[in-house]
């Protein structure tokens, strides 16, 4: 079966006359994510990325629609008094830009061109002030994760290495923002050193690759990981409690990506899907599967005092980006004092 980007837009414009026809608190729906971008597919694979406005806050926010196995519906729902501050908007990291250059595929009431024009008024979204506030608001939960897990002093699980990734994951973007939109799971390090010489940082790709632990490692040791890795994704996809994000629909979509970014110019890229989905799978997990992912996060010196290592470098590197924003801040004439926002 050929599939195409057009093709998959078309299956997201019938999904969203289906879905409008059926249920009348469906206000709104746009298309957002890789789909917007000319090359979607990673590995062959690839995701539509669905959001549903509903007139009252929705019981199901995040569902998962298995298409074949390569290819899935990731459709979200969102409350239409989530829109009703678009200068609020401005300063959001995630539903900012996600409303900023979706495509608006249905609309019962008026208010996407309203909640859009608000966004893009004046160019300001794109400037030097809202940008950082964008980015302070990634450094800032990337803090707030660095802080939960800063003075733990029990055994290290799923749990610490989860918030550990979160941290890292939020740190990457604040710098990733001042150049575009966030970067997300599959191609966060694939994408990074773009955005890193970008922003003049080209030393940072070096830093968040040994905050991973990847200098312990090359490719063929996250190869001799595949079998294991899957094995558990699979199990916790199966389970009661697992983070949303891993599901039966989903498992192509990370497999055949990390195969991709094995075989290309940066093979440890795939480190990150790699290491994040498999922490989320863990969290689940007993028994040997738990054991093979512990025994792969000792090799990346994420558990023992290897990890407390890693937590202060973290530390450092949060340090770094808060200079780099305070200097962007100071060469623009604005203020340095960070902000807080949202979170993801």
């Amino acid at each position: 079966m050929l599939v195409t980007r057009d093709s998959l837009v078309r299956i997201a414009k019938e999904t969203v006359q289906e879905r409008a026809f059926n249920d009348p608190d469906i206000i709104a729906a746009y298309l957002t994510g890789s789909l917007r971008t000319a090359d979607p597919m990673l590995g062959g694979t690839a995701d539509i990325d669905l959001v549903f406005v509903h007139k009252t806050p929705p019981t199901n926010t995040r569902e998962f629609i298995k298409l074949t196995p390569d290819f899935h519906l990731d459709i979200s729902r969102r409350a239409k008094d989530e829109f009703k501050s678009p200068r609020e908007l401005r300063g959001d990291p995630w539903l900012g830009y996600e409303m900023y250059d979706p495509v608006l595929l249905y609309e019962r009431e008026k208010f996407f061109d309203f909640v859009q024009a608000s966004l893009r008024a004046g160019f300001e979204f794109e400037q030097p002030p809202l940008t950082l506030q964008r980015c302070r608001t990634l450094l800032s939960h990337g803090r707030g994760n660095w802080f939960d897990i800063s003075e733990h002093d029990g055994e290290v699980g799923p749990n610490e290495i989860r918030k550990y990734l979160k941290s890292v994951f939020h740190a990457v973007n604040a710098i990733a923002e001042l150049s575009g939109p966030p970067i997300w799971e599959r191609r966060l390090l694939l994408d990074f050193p773009a955005r890193a010489e970008a922003a003049q940082k080209p030393g940072m790709v070096a830093a968040v690759y040994g905050l991973l632990g990847a200098n312990n490692i090359d490719a063929e040791k996250i190869k001799s990981w595949l079998n294991d890795w899957k094995q558990a994704l699979k199990l916790a996809s199966e389970t009661e409690g697992v983070d949303a994000r891993i599901h039966p629909a989903r498992l192509n979509y990370y497999d055949k990506a990390a195969k991709a970014l094995l075989e290309s110019e940066t093979p440890l890229s795939a480190l990150w899907p790699v290491l994040q989905t498999w922490t989320f799978s863990a969290a689940v997990l007993t028994g040997d599967h738990l054991n093979f992912w512990k025994s792969a996060v000792s090799v990346l010196g994420l558990l023992g005092d290897g990890f407390t290592a890693k937590v202060e470098g973290l530390d450092h590197f949060l340090d770094e980006i808060e200079i780099v924003l305070e200097e962007i801040a100071a060469a623009n004439g604005l203020d340095a004092e960070p902000s807080t926002g949202f979170q993801i």
